[in-house]
């Protein structure tokens, strides 16, 4: 990551050294085969916190979320409903990519629930430093990571739910399912996604009620603590 300072605001440099500190994380064991951690990005105090499963391949080796195929599906869903992805905030549930080896290729594999969990306090950390409005889960990892239940995506989809903490999150699909879908039906898929993430569309125009704020989890408060 870029140096720290150079009029940064407090909460940008909590960030970078937070995920400074996510590429010693060793708390499972994805840690020792990716190439480096993958945190998020966007700018503080972002609307809308966007969370994925993981990284992949392209974003391991460029150290950016949503940069490979399924990046470039949700930048054309954000082009298309007329957001700007530099005003949104983009990470993932788990910060290091999990794979298996198939000749020379590395395909995902889906984390396990003891590694998502492992990641939790990442995640938490950087919510408590951007203070979205409202958080977008794309995929069942992200949902159960934010909602701490297991989700049913396709019953669940397309609506608001709330967090332990109070805050809404908003439940759909990760890109990489309509990329692996039918293709005869990827149209109708592609535009039930994109109804799905209208939902979120009012927050860039007005704030939904701020609820109470709690205090974060104690090891989000250790993982802030030791970036400070």
């Amino acid at each position: 990551m870029p140096a720290h300072g150079g009029g940064l605001k407090p909460a940008e440099i909590a960030l970078r050294k937070l995920g400074d500190a996510t590429d010693a994380c060793r708390e499972c064991p994805l840690g020792e085969r990716a190439t480096q951690s993958v945190f998020g990005e966007g700018p503080v105090h972002a609307r809308l916190m966007v969370v994925g499963e993981q990284p992949g391949d392209k974003e391991d080796l460029a150290g950016r979320p949503f940069v490979g195929p399924a990046g470039r599906l949700f930048d054309r869903a954000v082009a298309e409903l007329g957001w700007s992805r530099e005003r949104l905030y983009v990470t993932n549930a788990v910060k290091h990519f999990k794979y298996e080896l198939r000749g020379k290729r590395r395909i995902h594999k889906t984390p396990a629930q003891r590694e998502a969990d492992a990641c939790h306090h990442w995640l938490e950390s950087e919510i408590a430093l951007v203070e979205p409005v409202a958080l977008l889960a794309l995929g069942a990892v992200a949902a159960r990571s934010l909602l701490g239940r297991h989700v049913a995506v396709m019953s669940e989809r397309g609506r608001w739910h709330e967090d332990a903490a109070g805050r809404r999150v908003l439940v759909t699909l990760h890109p990489s399912a309509l990329l692996r879908g039918d293709p005869e039906q990827r149209a109708e898929a592609w535009k039930a996604w994109l109804d799905d993430l209208s939902q979120a569309s009012a927050i860039f125009e007005k704030a939904p009620p701020r609820v109470r704020k709690r205090a974060a989890p104690a090891r989000a408060r250790k993982a802030v603590a030791q970036t400070a």
